[in-house]
């Protein structure tokens, strides 16, 4: 029984601690804390803003609409036999291509919300829609990182091809599990549906809500900036790519990758940023790497993630497990392409 307590007596102590850590770290570190801050607040503004919040504002304007009451009529025939999910779920899918992490889950938690999907369809939903966008894999990590567009509309591809795979696997998620009762989407909220009279109201709300999400990010942005540095600073990061190192020579692959997928998976664009900077005469390694990450989205994106649905009962495993299993398959089906059709291979 002693034990016992003390066991769970340290599992309430953790968490504080390593926050009392942190803040430690912030003063002991304070130099480059403050730069890798500003850092985060430049790529916020000059990246995240621009390219997400007009697709936030967007979203929330057509949820006023019944554009996905007629969409899912028109897409139920593909998305109910193929994800098991009703045919309204295409928008929470077709939007999280389009704009990028998080809008596929901020609509899957607005689903939810207004009961147009179940929980567990909202929960397939959280698996596969959402994805990085074709502006910032094309656009940053293709022309920008890698100097080539081909390398971006290679892991664009790649990138749809491990979604979908995914939203299939997890057709099968609950399923013999009895779905509740939902609301029509054409009956739901007619009152505030937009129109002349009421325009300038919804566009303010929207505009309100979208800036409350965008800012939520922004912290997330900022914040991993800052833990990245305290662990560059504190020598932590080069330790941990030591322990994956002998993972990394197994696979043949060059242990210089090491602390750009450690990065990656803490915040995503950082990691890429390293990753698609490694010079090496394969490569085919940088790429297929950059495709896992893209696949992953890393634990920036899982927190924002998990904020937006905090006020919904949706569970994050599924989104978690889905991730984990497009990073594979968006690597595996990038090292297929490379392999078997010379457009896409770019080893020296």
């Amino acid at each position: 029984m002693k034990s016992r307590f003390y066991i769970i007596r340290l599992k309430q102590l953790i968490l504080p601690m390593f926050l009392i850590v942190f803040t430690g770290c912030l003063v002991v570190f304070s130099n480059t804390n403050l730069l890798a801050a500003k850092n985060g607040l430049v790529l916020w503004v000059n990246s995240v803003v621009p390219s997400l919040f007009p697709f936030f504002v967007a979203t929330e304007l057509l949820s006023h609409t019944n554009f996905t009451y007629y969409l899912g009529k028109v897409l139920n025939r593909f998305m109910k036999p193929i994800f098991n999910v009703r045919g309204e779920g295409s928008f929470a899918f077709i939007m999280g291509i389009i704009s990028g992490y998080p809008i596929g889950a901020k609509i899957a938690a607005n689903f939810r919300e207004n009961n147009i999907c179940s929980k567990e369809e909202c929960e397939r939903l959280l698996s596969f829609t959402n994805n990085s966008g074709p502006l910032f894999i094309i656009g940053t990590v293709g022309i920008v990182m890698f100097g080539n567009s081909t390398i971006g509309f290679l892991l664009l591809i790649t990138h749809l091809l491990a979604s979908l795979t995914v939203g299939f696997i997890f057709r099968f998620w609950k399923y013999k599990q009895k779905t509740e009762n939902i609301t029509n989407i054409s009956h739901v909220n007619t009152t505030n549906n937009i129109s002349f009279s009421n325009l300038g109201g919804i566009i303010g709300n929207s505009i309100s809500s979208s800036i409350n999400t965008i800012l939520l990010i922004g912290g997330f942005v900022v914040l991993f900036s800052v833990i990245i540095s305290i662990l560059q600073t504190s020598h932590i990061l080069e330790a941990l790519s030591n322990c994956i190192e002998p993972l990394f020579n197994l696979l043949h692959i060059p242990t210089e990758f090491c602390s750009g997928l450690i990065s990656g998976i803490l915040e995503l664009t950082n990691g890429l940023n390293i990753i698609c900077n490694i010079p090496q005469k394969k490569l085919s390694i940088n790429i297929i790497l950059a495709s896992f990450l893209l696949g992953l989205g890393g634990i920036s994106i899982l927190l924002q993630v998990w904020s937006t649905i905090s006020k919904t009962d949706l569970s994050i495993k599924p989104y978690i497990l889905g991730k984990l299993l497009q990073a594979c398959f968006s690597a595996f089906y990038t090292f297929i392409f490379i392999q078997n059709f010379a457009f896409f291979n770019f080893d020296i």
